[in-house]
């Protein structure tokens, strides 16, 4: 009798690879499910309050009329000599790949109200040629900004022996619901790109139900 090992069936060896390429599939597509899971989906950070602020146009602007709309917004004030010019730079250079697109919007609020006046705020927009149906510069009295600012939009804010202020140099994603999505440093690499992604994935959103008209 022959001490030789016995051969595997053919059949046995095409059941054995069919079960082996079976695991491999399923723990692949269970890699893939995890690999979704860990995306960041731009979770909500918070709701903005309601609010109504005076416009460069000397117009009112509401929460209300930005609902539908995906808009990015900033802090800065007129006169600052840090990185205010910076990030305007940076908000115009948003502004001119946006221009045909309807459903954006970027919004400047002043904190220093005291001297950013709609006049002041409408000849600093003119200076960055911007169109005020789509970048708007806000206004307002001075406790109204700050509580704005801190309590709602969850930005630091601070001013000096002088007055002078000190504020945060983020800019905000916010949906077309009105929540703030996404958060990004004036000194991010690439931040503007980085807005540009966030601004599109924003607007690839669905849009839930119907909201009210809005200023065009």
């Amino acid at each position: 009798m022959s001490d030789a090992p016995k051969r595997l069936p053919f059949a046995a060896w095409v059941i054995a690879f069919a079960v082996a390429g079976l695991l491999i599939l399923a723990a692949s597509r269970l890699f893939k499910s995890s690999e979704r899971r860990s995306v960041d989906p731009m979770a909500p950070i918070g709701v903005i309050p309601s609010f109504r602020f005076m416009t460069q146009e000397g117009k009112t602007l509401a929460k209300e009329d930005l609902l539908g709309k995906v808009w990015v917004a900033d802090f800065i004030f007129t006169r600052c000599n840090g990185p205010c010019p910076l990030m305007t730079s940076r908000m115009a250079e948003i502004a001119r790949e946006l221009t045909k697109t309807k459903d954006v919007r970027l919004v400047s609020v002043t904190v220093d109200p005291g001297h950013d006046t709609p006049g002041v705020l409408r000849e600093y927009a003119s200076r960055m040629q911007a169109d005020p149906s789509r970048w708007i510069f806000l206004t307002w009295p001075k406790q109204e900004i700050d509580d704005f600012s801190r309590k709602g939009m969850f930005q630091a804010l601070a001013y000096d022996a002088n007055g002078v202020p000190t504020h945060s140099t983020r800019f905000l994603v916010i949906d077309r619901e009105g929540r703030i999505r996404r958060t990004r440093n004036l000194d991010e690499p690439e931040v503007v790109q980085k807005l540009f992604m966030d601004i599109g994935n924003l607007l690839r959103e669905p849009v839930i139900g119907s909201t009210p008209e809005t200023k065009q």
